[in-house]
C-alpha cells in the first residue's frame, strides 16, 4: 500500500507533463493562439521550441468629442489668432531680440577691446606666468567668436521676423 500511493503520484504528475507538451502554438501574424481550428482557419505557422510567454498591451482608448476637437483645432489650442494680436505679440519679440543685440554686441565690443587685436595687456599675476596670459588670450579669443555667433544669430531672428508698420 506503501508503494502504490508514490507511484500513482508520479504517474499523475507524469500524465500532467504529458499534456502541457501537447500544446500547440500558433503564429497568426502578431497573435499567438492554441486554438488549432481557428489558427487552420487563418492560416497560422506553427511554433516549433521555445517557450512563448505574450503580454497583452493596451488598447488606445476611442476619441471622446472634447479630445477629437481639441485634435482638430492642433495642439496648442486654437491655430488662428487675430491679426492685431499676432502684431502685438511680433512686436514684443521684434523689442526682446533688439534689447537682447544691443546688450551682445555690448559684451562683444567689450571683449574686443579688452583682446587689444591679440594682445592684451598683462595683469599682475601673469607677470611670473607666461602660460597663466596665453591662457587669458586663448579664452578671450573663444569669447569673441561665441559672442560674434550670438550676434549673427539674433540678427538672422530678427530678420526672421515680419517687418513692422
Amino acid at each position: 500500500m506503501n508503494r502504490t500511493l508514490p507511484l500513482f503520484f508520479i504517474a499523475a504528475c507524469c500524465s500532467g507533463l504529458g499534456l502541457a507538451q501537447d500544446n500547440k502554438i500558433y503564429r497568426c501574424g502578431n497573435e499567438y493562439t492554441n486554438n488549432s481550428a481557428m489558427a487552420q482557419q487563418r492560416g497560422c505557422k506553427l511554433i516549433e521550441g521555445g517557450n512563448i510567454t505574450v503580454v497583452e498591451g493596451l488598447r488606445p482608448a476611442a476619441p471622446t468629442s472634447s479630445s477629437a476637437a481639441r485634435a482638430a483645432s492642433g495642439p496648442l489650442g486654437p491655430s488662428r489668432v487675430e491679426a492685431a494680436e499676432q502684431r502685438s505679440r511680433d512686436a514684443d519679440a521684434r523689442g526682446i531680440l533688439e534689447a537682447e543685440l544691443r546688450r551682445a554686441e555690448a559684451r562683444l565690443a567689450e571683449l574686443q577691446k579688452e583682446y587689444n587685436n591679440g594682445e592684451p595687456e598683462r595683469r599682475g599675476d601673469e607677470t611670473r606666468n607666461y602660460q597663466k596670459y596665453l591662457d587669458r588670450v586663448a579664452d578671450l579669443k573663444a569669447g569673441i567668436g561665441r559672442m560674434e555667433s550670438d550676434v549673427a544669430s539674433i540678427k538672422r531672428e530678427i530678420g526672421r521676423l515680419p517687418a513692422s508698420k
